[in-house]
């Protein structure tokens, strides 16, 4: 009896006790995701990391992740964190900080227990929410958006074991993701395992669960998969497929033979704008995947449109930084980050063969390309044109460089057009930017980050001085660049014509000539005005207090514009304007609100060399 007790009670203990084949440098991370027992738009992760032969271990969410450029703290949206040992007993936890928790007794650590909330939830409430695409969506028995920085950490120092991740998944619904499904896991009814080889993976890959509405189709040899969740079924992935398969054989066609991935997930979410709906429009990319989110309320066209521009782009990350890349990148450090200087390139070139492919291919004409360059001149100088954009790269998680970070989209793009037609003149024509970087993959790849300090000087081995001489002054300096000079270089000319685009009295099809002050005055934009302001003598900064005699401001702002529709050309017009603190009286005609503009045109001086370097440029 007494030795039959103490079999049962050695067999307990070892059965509480860890086992000496699981070290946590052998086995892989096990994650566990209920999105079934969903709670309070929360879900509960389980993370077991095998067994650690250290006192103390560290446990992290990101604090960032490749393709945001921004601190978002994912941290913040962890709750109830709970460390057990072998017996179920809770070890102490010491939460330092949004991303990190330090459990003392790490030698006694089973599991991680602990609830992930969604971000589309609180996108109205907070004063710097995470960006849509790269936040969660967790709606019970609705759709389940994963970010998956956002739901499973890692452990410190252990961010290159492979992970599995399985998912309860609630019944009739499926996965998409470009993550790997793990074989002999199709069995068991209601869980989904993947496998990702590194930490890097599991952030690299988002999961979207929900009914299916999924399209597949095959752009040369990549599979693509479309998924769309349209919570009003407005949309389906069969009614997109068209427009984004013919998107991206245009894309492929234009990398030719490119190619760094053999399967590409897209996952869009549209949002029907109600309340604790997301409000962060846009795309994040990843590797082998993007996530989209846009309003369900956009009709057919613009959605289409808006998912070209955007889809492109994050297509074309393929290039870089899947395939060209440094190590800052490749050992991405989520909590300590340093950043590449090379945002020009992982963010200017992908915008610029964003728009390159579509004149390429025959998707829009030279007039609709010239204008979307000159738009991002334009739209350039809103930011410091003299800061270094390599500086900029490097620190822009920080003031004041983050703030010049959507320049990145702008001037980024017109660095690499600089750089194609440098090298399309130095070449007559044969090479361009898509030539260097098809060589910069070849050389590294997906898997061989360079060092950031070398890239400029491999670039310039590979091309010519003129590109050496370019980055110096104009990505690594502080010179404003003068477009004008390059585009001459194919025969462009960027100057001021007599052609006038129409405008209502008062907005541009884009933007609008008047605001409002927080005292409710209605006062002039400081900006270009089109010719009815001009006409009647209002300048920037004027606040209008009457026309025709009656008084306006903030409430009834919307009165004028309905009645500026009525107006006639000719029609006599009274104004009453503040300027300065001075009462002026401004009396003029209705004339047709029209604006002068610039456009990037061909010169017009015959230069058969330049047209050649041209044709080469756009078709080439």
């Amino acid at each position: 009896m007494n030795k039959f007790l103490g079999l049962v009670s050695g067999l307990l203990v070892l059965s509480c006790t860890p086992k000496f084949n699981d070290m946590a440098d052998d086995l892989p991370v096990k994650a566990h995701v209920d999105l079934v027992h969903t709670n309070e738009d929360r879900v509960k992760v389980e993370i077991d990391p095998g067994r650690f032969a250290m006192d103390t271990v560290v446990f992290l969410i990101p604090k960032t992740v490749p393709g945001t450029y921004s601190i978002d703290n994912y941290g913040q949206y962890i709750e109830d964190l709970r460390a057990l040992d072998y017996s179920g007993r809770e070890l102490e936890v010491i939460h330092e900080g949004e991303n990190r928790w330090m459990i003392s007794s790490g030698k006694d650590l089973d599991k991680l227990v602990y609830y992930a909330n969604d971000t589309f939830d609180t996108e109205q409430e907070k004063d710097d929410p995470v960006f849509s695409p790269a936040g969660t969506n967790i709606e019970q028995d609705q759709n389940y958006f994963l970010n998956l920085h956002m739901i499973i950490g890692y452990f410190k120092g252990y961010d290159r074991r492979p992970y599995e991740i399985e998912f309860l998944k609630p019944e009739g619904f499926t996965a998409a993701t470009s993550l790997t499904r793990m074989a002999g896991n199709s069995n068991t009814p209601g869980t989904d395992t993947f496998y990702a080889s590194r930490y890097f993976e599991v952030t690299d890959n988002p999961v979207m669960y929900a009914r299916p509405d999924t399209e597949r189709f095959m752009v040369n040899d990549i599979e693509v998969t479309l998924s769309v969740y349209s919570p009003s079924k407005v949309y389906s992935a069969f009614s997109l497929r068209g427009d984004m398969e013919a998107m991206m054989q245009a894309q492929k066609q234009f990398l030719g033979d490119l190619d760094a991935t053999k399967k590409y997930n897209i996952l869009l979410f549209l949002s029907d704008l109600e309340q604790d709906a997301p409000t962060g429009f846009g795309a994040l990319e990843h590797h082998t995947s993007t996530t989209v989110v846009l309003p369900e309320s956009m009709p057919k066209p613009m959605l289409v449109e808006t998912m070209v521009d955007v889809v492109s782009h994050e297509f074309f990350h393929i290039v870089t930084p899947l395939s060209i890349h440094s190590k800052e990148v490749h050992y991405f450090n989520y909590n300590e980050p340093e950043m590449s200087q090379h945002l020009w390139m992982y963010e200017g070139v992908t915008e610029y063969f964003a728009q390159l492919f579509q004149i390429n291919q025959g998707l829009i004409q030279e007039e609709e390309f010239y204008a979307r360059l000159l738009e991002k001149i334009e739209n350039s100088k809103r930011f410091d044109d003299t800061m270094s954009f390599t500086e900029m790269s490097t620190n822009i998680l920080e003031d004041p460089y983050k703030n010049n970070y959507a320049n990145v989209y702008e001037k980024g793009a017109l660095i690499a057009m600089c750089m194609d037609i440098i090298i399309r003149e130095q070449s007559q024509g044969e090479r361009g930017i898509l030539s260097l970087m098809k060589d910069l993959a070849a050389a590294y790849g997906t898997e061989k980050p360079f060092e950031d300090q070398e890239l400029f000087d491999i670039i310039v081995e590979k091309t010519y001085p003129e590109i050496g001489q370019f980055i110096d002054t104009y990505v690594k300096g502080t010179t404003p660049i003068p477009y004008e000079v390059f585009l001459n270089k194919v025969g462009l000319t960027l100057t001021s014509v007599e052609i006038s685009t129409p405008s209502y009295f008062f907005r541009t099809e884009e933007d609008p000539f008047i605001d409002a002050s927080l005292d409710g005055d209605i006062f002039v934009r400081e900006m270009t005005l089109n010719s009815f302001f001009t006409s009647m003598g209002l300048e920037p900064g004027d606040i209008i207090k009457k026309i025709n005699g009656v008084s306006y401001n903030l409430d009834n702002a919307q009165d004028l514009i309905m009645t500026s529709f009525q107006w006639q050309e000719g029609e006599t017009l009274n104004m009453e304007v503040m300027r300065e603190d001075k009462n002026i009286r401004l009396r003029g005609e209705v004339v047709a609100p029209l604006m002068q503009t610039q456009m990037i045109i061909p010169t017009g001086e015959p230069d058969p060399k330049k047209d050649e370097f041209r044709e080469a440029w756009l078709k080439g």
